[in-house]
């Protein structure tokens, strides 16, 4: 009888729990569905001229206004600046920037978590405050300092990404870090590998979680990123964020059609690696924030 009454306790729980997770379902879709929408409307708005989007900007394209893209294939290799050389300034400084982050962050978070100076963990708790820190406090002296250092090229940057992006990555990499075993470092000490070996032999394959959530969310952040750039880079290099902002003319003149292309064309590379590695993220976030 004891069962039977628990079993009546517990029905009426499951059924308020199943009315709250429709609640949450409907509610959330419709959240959704406004954060897809301006997504929508750029892909839509893409593909007609400037007087179409002017004219009505929530229609569907037809093929009187099909010139979206037109304008901005005529744009790719014409121009003072045509928007191949944006793309692949964009792809340089961001693979450059995440490869760079990735394994120098790696290296230095298993470096503090397995030594026990107090340096070590000055260092480490630095790269923690330095997350904190807005970039608008340090954007003036930042352009100042990489023009003196010469650092206003594409390969300059990187080393003021790496700077940057530091912090997260630590902090990551170090929670992970914490939770691999000290065991397996010790055995591939005792069979003759040295540091790098068994680095990149035995503690980089069981970080791959973290590795690919890391470089999900600085490739995100590099990709999309045009206020950096805009500061650091002379005008011979122009990042795709940087060149959709200069195809807003003088005198009130913007190519809309093209703007909306470009943005289309900077998206779908990210969305294609987002998903690509997408189950990733989830797990790594958690292995590198949660178990340490």
């Amino acid at each position: 009888m004891a069962k039977v009454a628990a079993k009546a306790k517990d029905r009426p729980v499951k059924k308020k729990q199943t009315v709250g997770m429709k609640i949450l379902t409907i509610l959330f879709s419709i959240v959704s569905v406004f954060y897809v929408a301006p997504v929508f409307i750029v892909l839509m708005n893409s593909f007609k001229s400037n007087a179409a989007i002017s004219r009505a900007i929530f229609e569907f394209p037809n093929a009187d206004s099909f010139q979206g893209f037109q304008s901005y294939m005529t744009g790719m290799f014409h121009g003072n600046y045509p928007f191949w050389k944006s793309i692949v300034w964009s792809f340089f400084i961001t693979i450059g920037g995440v490869v760079l982050i990735l394994f120098c962050t790696s290296m230095c978070a298993w470096y503090l978590q397995r030594s026990n100076s107090r340096i070590c963990k000055i260092i480490y708790y630095f790269c923690i405050f330095s997350m904190v820190i807005p970039f608008q406090m340090v954007m003036f002296t930042l352009s100042k300092t990489a023009d003196s250092l010469k650092l206003t090229t594409p390969w300059g940057i990187l080393i003021i990404y790496l700077g940057f992006g530091a912090g997260l990555a630590v902090f990551m990499f170090s929670g992970f870090v914490k939770s691999i075993p000290v065991e397996i470092e010790e055995a591939a000490d005792v069979d003759g590998a040295g540091p790098l070996r068994t680095f990149f032999g035995i503690v980089l394959p069981i970080m791959k979680p973290t590795f690919i959530s890391v470089a999900i969310l600085e490739t995100m952040w590099i990709w999309n990123d045009y206020l950096l750039p805009y500061l650091i880079l002379d005008m011979d290099y122009k990042t795709i964020p940087i060149h959709i902002q200069y195809l807003n003319g003088s005198y009130g003149h913007t190519d809309t059609s093209a703007i909306m292309a470009l943005i289309v064309l900077s998206i779908v590379p990210i969305i294609i690696f987002y998903f690509a590695c997408q189950k990733y993220i989830i797990e790594g976030v958690v292995s590198g924030a949660v178990k340490g």
